[in-house]
């Protein structure tokens, strides 16, 4: 029995699990993990994910902190850091959730030790490092070292950690890979100089894992796109690491036609039948996520086979041609995402097919999307908004 009747995206933490100790074993025994789960676990949920993983990981890795202050909630209590800039309004959260913000900038960091030592705690950072992103943190050079010795001097404030962020890492030349790592290498040499200890030093995402770089020998790697059995590029080694794909994207027929010769179909008519056809109508459109540029491009799997989108995707719907699987019926599965038999669609290819990148198709997938948790098989939990409510606008 379908768990939701329109659309659902399953997510296997069994194959969040297996990506884990695949990446484990591709480590150093001394290097620990940190979990990515910003943006909602990139599309599969934050939460589910972090608690498969915890056994596997030192702590988590988010881009606000709202989704910080989330996982606390639900009962997250290892290491959260922000990724991302932390407005100083929120500081006081930073305190109360126990949350390591990224800090590059002596006047934050003197914002947030001062309202630390108001309220008796001590606030822990990570120094942000930009050695070649060009989007945020310090410039590794001696001017820098010099106001992160300031910054270690502050009181009811403690740097945990130093980390930079690989621009091109998952390019098979690694020559820029190479100069941002000796540029945080050169970094951490000038603030030993300067007598700033660095518990914390962490580069390596999940390409520099998978390709086994230098920079995993340090003392903590993030792990991100691989935990949900995505390869960061097509450039990356994927025997080095084996990783199962954790999303499907599953879907219904719910109406089946018989169309004769020259009948349009969808928005446009930039389809029309040249033959007599079986054409099948999905529930699902751009309003959920599945790329408008996939119209005439993609396919689904439906018993098994592969069935061509014809016409433009609409915001809820579009139409497949179901001619040559005569067996196919109303309510039939449709696998967007997923294997089916024999065959399988991949998040790789259907970005391909739009023009997209994969990364974004798992990502953006909507709020009318459920998530169905499995695992060993069975179904462990869901999480939807179908019952979200609006407060402070009255009833109507």
């Amino acid at each position: 029995m379908r768990p939701y009747s329109r659309v659902y995206a399953a997510i296997d933490l069994d194959a969040v699990v297996s990506n884990m100790k695949e990446m484990k074993e591709n480590l150093p025994p001394s290097t620990a993990m940190i979990g990515v789960v910003k943006t909602d676990g990139y599309g599969h949920g934050a939460v589910p994910v972090a608690r498969a993983i915890d056994p596997y990981v030192e702590g988590y890795a988010v881009a606000t902190i709202d989704e910080a202050i989330i996982l606390r909630r639900h009962g997250i209590k290892k290491m959260i850091l922000i990724l991302g800039v932390t407005h100083e309004s929120r500081y006081g959260e930073l305190l109360r959730y126990d949350i390591r913000p990224a800090i590059f900038q002596y006047e934050k960091a003197k914002a947030l030790s001062d309202l630390a030592v108001k309220n008796g705690k001590t606030a822990f950072i990570h120094l942000a490092v930009d050695t070649g992103m060009g989007r945020i943190g310090m410039k590794p050079d001696k001017a820098s070292a010099d106001m992160a010795e300031r910054m270690s001097r502050l009181p009811g404030l403690r740097i945990e950690g130093m980390f930079t962020h690989f621009a091109r890492a998952d390019e098979a030349d690694k020559a820029a890979y190479e100069a941002q790592y000796q540029a945080y290498l050169r970094f951490l040499g000038y603030l030993e100089e300067r007598g700033v200890a660095i518990p914390i030093r962490h580069c390596s995402n999940s390409a520099g894992i998978i390709e086994s770089l230098g920079s995993n020998s340090l003392d903590m790697v993030r792990a991100g796109i691989s935990i949900y059995g995505l390869y960061p590029s097509d450039e990356v080694d994927r025997e080095a690491v084996k990783l199962r794909p954790a999303m499907a994207l599953k879907s219904v027929i719910t109406y089946i036609k018989d169309m004769e010769p020259g009948c349009p179909i969808s928005y446009g008519g930039t389809y029309v039948t040249e033959k007599p056809m079986r054409v099948a109508t999905i529930p699902v459109g751009y309003g959920d996520g599945y790329l408008r540029s996939l119209s005439g491009k993609a396919s689904v799997l439906i018993r098994g086979k592969r069935a061509r989108i014809l016409g433009r995707v609409c915001m809820d719907q579009f139409m497949v041609d179901v001619t040559d699987i005569p067996e196919a019926c109303e309510d039939d599965e449709v696998t967007l995402i997923g294997r089916d038999g024999d065959d399988e669609i991949t998040v790789e290819e259907l970005a391909a097919l739009g023009g997209g990148f994969h990364y974004e198709m798992v990502c953006n997938l909507g709020k009318r999307v459920p998530r169905v948790y499995v695992r060993g098989g069975q179904i462990v939990g869901t999480k939807d908004y179908f019952h979200d409510v609006y407060e402070g606008f009255g009833y109507m």
